[in-house]
């Protein structure tokens, strides 16, 4: 049974599609590019969790950002770059600071989602601080409201080299 199995994969051959072409980085006066592998780190800064369903999406077995080197870790200390969503709530203004500060250089912040580059449709809202560029430098943008997990994916590709 395995034989006949093994037989059949063989036949059939790779069935995964190639990756899509390596996006352009939003910003080429900055080198966002780590090469190789990326450690990144989930701040919610005070989103409605669309993004997270998203970036879970995005490191789930469809996407699999893993493949191209993205990697989810659970300490700041451990990550090499950012990943934040949602617009800076006047709460989460303070230990957003701290955890960019914990990262070790050098390290780069990507904002998921509209609300993460430009409060979205949480502008003026009084308990907003602002977005993330408000609070720590933002290297890479990705938009959307949510933004697809391919275009996560793209975006973590622009940090990884791939």
């Amino acid at each position: 049974m395995v034989l006949d199995l093994w037989r059949r994969i063989r036949r059939v051959g790779t069935s995964a599609e190639p990756p899509p072409p390596r996006p352009v980085a939003d910003r080429p006066d900055r080198a966002v590019e780590l090469g190789g592998s990326v450690q990144l780190r989930h701040v919610d800064a005070g989103s409605c969790n669309g993004c997270e369903i998203e970036i879970g999406s995005a490191f789930g077995p469809v996407y699999d950002a893993e493949r191209y080197g993205a990697r989810l870790v659970a300490s700041p200390r451990h990550a090499d770059a950012l990943l934040v969503t949602g617009a800076v709530t006047r709460n989460m203004r303070e230990p957003l600071r701290r955890t960019y500060q914990a990262v070790p250089e050098p390290k780069l912040v990507v904002a998921v989602g509209d609300c993460a580059r430009n409060c979205g449709v949480f502008a003026g809202a009084y308990g907003v601080a602002g977005a993330v560029g408000d609070v720590v430098p933002v290297d890479l943008e990705v938009p959307g409201c949510p933004p697809r997990p391919e275009a996560i994916v793209e975006a973590l590709r622009t940090l990884t080299g791939r």
